[in-house]
């Protein structure tokens, strides 16, 4: 049973950087993918990175390519979000979520949810 439990948001500067972090009961991190999802108000919940554990592999939305990174220490059972150069469009509540599937890239993909930390982005 996979129960993320995801924090780090805040307030930043744009331009700045934040971290996000996704705790995870499950501890076989190696066979499983994680992503991060965000949420602005109004708007649908979109993709914005994953990892395949096993492979190594990272997916990203084409808004956050050279920003962000998504990355996992196994040892801890955590993925982490590292976000540089905010723009004040990625303001949203982030979520992590992981998945048994072989998909990735949407909402529906994804099995378990954390409960969201919120990213504001300051002019």
């Amino acid at each position: 049973q996979v129960q993320p439990v995801d924090s780090g948001g805040g307030l930043v500067q744009a331009g700045g950087s934040l971290r996000l972090s996704c705790a995870a009961s499950e501890r076989t991190f190696s066979t499983y993918a994680m992503g991060w999802f965000r949420q602005a108000p109004g708007k649908e919940r979109e993709f914005v990175a994953a990892i395949r554990w096993g492979a190594g592999i990272t997916y990203y939305a084409d808004s956050v390519k050279g920003r962000f990174t998504i990355s996992r220490d196994s040892a801890k059972n955590t993925v982490y979000l590292q976000m540089n150069s905010l723009k004040p469009e990625d303001t949203a509540v982030y979520y992590c979520a992981a998945t048994y599937s072989g998909g990735y890239l949407r909402p529906q993909d994804y099995e378990y949810w954390g409960q969201g930390t919120q990213v504001t982005v300051s002019s």
